[in-house]
């Protein structure tokens, strides 16, 4: 049976997000940079450009005042 490694996935409420860019500022990881597509609020929300990278802090959760992102563990199989 193969092993499982934890893996993480960030997903953004795309029209909830103001642009405020602390999610950004503050993962420790570099997972997420802006995008640039503007949502419904004229907003650049945030993209995830290095997903292999999310170790599931949750920083970018805890920080967003919008509650527009958010972190989910997936299971993936290790090599």
């Amino acid at each position: 049976m193969a092993k499982l490694a934890r893996k993480f996935e960030v997903h953004v409420i795309w029209d909830r997000c103001k642009g405020c860019g602390f999610c950004i500022e503050f993962c420790p990881r570099g997972v997420l940079d802006y995008s640039p597509k503007l949502n419904a609020r004229g907003a650049h929300p945030p993209e995830v450009v290095r997903p292999e990278e999310c170790v599931g802090c949750g920083l970018c959760q805890d920080i967003c005042p919008d509650l527009a992102i958010f972190v989910v563990p997936v299971e993936a199989p290790s090599g």
